[in-house]
């Protein structure tokens, strides 16, 4: 999707930082404050407008609807009922994707009707490409709210760990603030350059994502027969990929369970193998959305360790629970932040 592609999203960086410093900004200090909702929030936020620019507001509440509907789906049950079955969660999932995908219609007929068609994702498919032409309506409307949830549902469970480990490795927080201290004072000033600049914190982020991928297994169907290691997988076969395990394999990483952001950095002596990384999945069904993904959870790990030190709660118990349910998330994650002086 051309709209998605990391040239597209690194001329548009300085969208994407205000959105990420207003976060830092609105974080209560000193006190103990469940954080996944606040970044659901603000990377929806930037996700939605991203995609439609000036008609996000309008959007954004049936985007949080639908985001709510996918967590039902989800949920753990005591039965497991038929696909035709129509629960009561499936019945509330379709009624969003519904309520969506009309408030979405009356988008694209307004910007076709008016000629304005805008320079941002909605746009881009709006116009008709080389390769494909002009695409249908339904293709549109189909896609779309998917690939809208898909911008702050998975970066808000990686942010959720990313956050985590600002708290318990402040050496790392340190050095990510030191990085984010020559970042512009205006947000809306970032540049593909300043992102860039971020290495450190490129590193944290990816190293974050290899411990704990939020989607943690991946399934590929085999469209024919195919020749892995010293197993034959017949065409029509489902393979699953599990980048947790994958990614704490010391065949391919060093100490793979430790904590080790400067594994990713050049100069590290043995750095890692970017090819040995999927948590955006991998090949031609890789997330089309990672340059979006890793420019927001970079920069939202920037502006934060910026303005704080991130604590988690004193006391015996963890600050949060996991769940696997949908994706590999910190539950009820409660963390303070105190100023930097």
């Amino acid at each position: 999707m051309r709209g998605l592609r990391p040239q597209a999203v690194a001329a548009r960086i300085g969208e994407i930082a205000p959105g990420t410093a207003r976060f830092a900004d609105q974080w209560p200090t000193g006190q103990d404050v469940e954080i996944l909702p606040p970044v659901r929030h603000v990377l929806a936020e930037i996700g939605v407008r991203y995609l439609f620019s000036e008609d996000a507001p309008a959007l954004l509440p049936f985007a949080s609807q639908l985001f709510l509907a996918r967590e039902m789906l989800v949920r753990p049950s005591r039965w497991v009922w038929p696909r035709w079955i129509p629960t009561p969660a499936r019945r509330f999932r379709t009624r969003q994707q519904v309520d969506f995908t009309n408030a979405l219609r009356s988008v694209v007929l307004r910007r076709r009707s008016s000629g304005h068609l805008g320079d941002d994702v909605l746009g881009q498919m709006l116009r008709p490409s080389p390769r494909y032409g002009l695409l249908p309506e339904e293709a549109i409307l189909d896609s779309l709210p998917g690939i809208t949830v898909a911008t702050f549902e998975t970066p808000s469970r990686a942010a959720g760990w990313i956050l985590l480990h600002l708290a318990r490795y402040p050496q790392a927080a340190d050095r990510v603030a030191a990085e984010a201290a020559l970042l512009p004072e205006d947000p809306a000033a970032t540049t593909s350059t300043h992102l860039d600049s971020l290495q450190y914190t490129q590193a944290l982020v990816r190293e974050v994502l290899r411990l704990h991928p939020p989607s943690w297994l991946l399934t590929r169907r085999a469209t024919r027969q195919t020749q892995l290691a010293d197993y034959t997988i017949e065409a029509g076969s489902t393979v699953l990929v599990c980048p947790y395990t994958a990614h704490r394999d010391a065949r391919e990483h060093f100490e793979p369970d430790q904590f080790q952001p400067e594994r990713w950095l050049e100069d590290s002596g043995s750095p890692a193998k970017p090819e040995v990384f999927f948590s955006f999945g991998t090949g031609p069904h890789g997330c089309e959305g990672a340059a979006l993904a890793m420019a927001m959870l970079t920069l939202l790990t920037a502006q934060t360790a910026r303005r704080y030190h991130v604590s988690e709660p004193p006391g015996p118990e963890p600050s949060c629970q996991v769940t696997t349910f949908g994706g590999l998330t910190t539950v009820g994650l409660r963390l303070r932040a105190t100023l930097r002086s």
